[in-house]
Order: C-alpha cells, then sequence, then structure tokens
C-alpha cells in the first residue's frame, strides 16, 4: 500500500477501482487545518485527467501495469496484429485502442504493449524514430530570415513540420511524443 504522503510523480495506483497514474502532486500544508495533498491523476484505461486531493495517512494499493516488447506485424483493415518475439505469440488489436500510436511506427518495429489485468489498454512507439521524407515541397534560398519551416509527409504516411533545407529523400529524426522534428539522421 502507497499512502499519499509518499506519493510520487509517475506512480500508478488503484483509487476507488480505477487505474490511475500520478502526473502531478503537491503537499499543502495550511496555517490552519490539516495537511492534505492535491495530486492531478490521469486514468490510464481511458485517458481522463482529473484533480484531487488526499489525506496525506490515506493509502491506495500499487496497480501492476505490463509492458511487454512486441513487434508491430501489419495492419488488416481495422485490426493492427503483433507479435512476442519471445513466446511468438499474436494478438490483434482494434483501431479504436491503437489510436495514433502507430503513426511514426513502420512495419516490424518494436512497440511497447500496454495491458492491467490481461487487458491492453495502449501501444507506446519508441520515443524516437528514423524515417524517410516521401513528400515535401522544395524549400527556396532566402525565403526568410530565421527559422521557418514547411510541411513534410515521412514514409509512414504521417505529416510533420520541418526546416526549409529538407528535401525528399533525406532520413530525418523524430520525437514521436510530440512530432517534433530532431534534425537529420
Amino acid at each position: 500500500m502507497i499512502s499519499a504522503g509518499e506519493f510520487r510523480n509517475g506512480v500508478t495506483l488503484e483509487i476507488d477501482g480505477q487505474v490511475v497514474q500520478i502526473l502531478e502532486f503537491q503537499h499543502v500544508k495550511p496555517g490552519k487545518g490539516a495537511a492534505f495533498v492535491r495530486t492531478k491523476l490521469k486514468n490510464v484505461i481511458n485517458g481522463g485527467v482529473v484533480e484531487r486531493t488526499f489525506r496525506p495517512t490515506e493509502k491506495f494499493p500499487p496497480a501492476r501495469i505490463d509492458r511487454v516488447d512486441m513487434q508491430y506485424l501489419y495492419a488488416d483493415g481495422d485490426l493492427y496484429n503483433f507479435m512476442n518475439t519471445e513466446t511468438y505469440d499474436q494478438i490483434a488489436l482494434n483501431s479504436d485502442l491503437v489510436g495514433d500510436a502507430l503513426k511514426f511506427v513502420k512495419e516490424n518495429e518494436m512497440v511497447k504493449v500496454c495491458s492491467y489485468n490481461g487487458n491492453v489498454f495502449s501501444i507506446e512507439p519508441p520515443l524516437f524514430v528514423e524515417l524517410e521524407i516521401t513528400e515535401t515541397e522544395p524549400g527556396f534560398k532566402g525565403d526568410t530570415a530565421t527559422g521557418a519551416s514547411k510541411p513534410a509527409t515521412v514514409e509512414t504516411g504521417a505529416q510533420i513540420n520541418v526546416p526549409l533545407f529538407v528535401n525528399i529523400g533525406d532520413r530525418v529524426k523524430i520525437d514521436t511524443r510530440t512530432s517534433e522534428y530532431l534534425g537529420r539522421a
């Protein structure tokens, strides 16, 4: 059991039958009255964020989230197929569950499949990927004074903004959390 006084960012708990992750916490000691802990909690199943306060003595059981490395095999209509590379077990997940998680992931790349009590609730792509630019407008010298960007399409079909000097065929490094261009690969 974890008491509210021991809360830390990133800890996953089970509160009122919900599996939540602590995004932010703050210990508050008002001049009058008892101390309390103010938190911002994210429901890991549906993604909802809620603010809530607790007494420092309240205790909650930790939630065990299983993260398994799996290989993304292929998409078949609305189903995305993954394989555990150790046991060779395959699972097919619905597009509602996968969402935008695979917009920067090519076939045969590794992702983390997150589950709670055997129920898969999300896919975590690698933090950084290297992809090739397949479509973009040419940038012209002298278009701007500083830091202009243009839209580009990468080989998975996703859109990102890149600097003017990036051309078709260039390999770029992308942060999958922010869809941000990091540099040439």
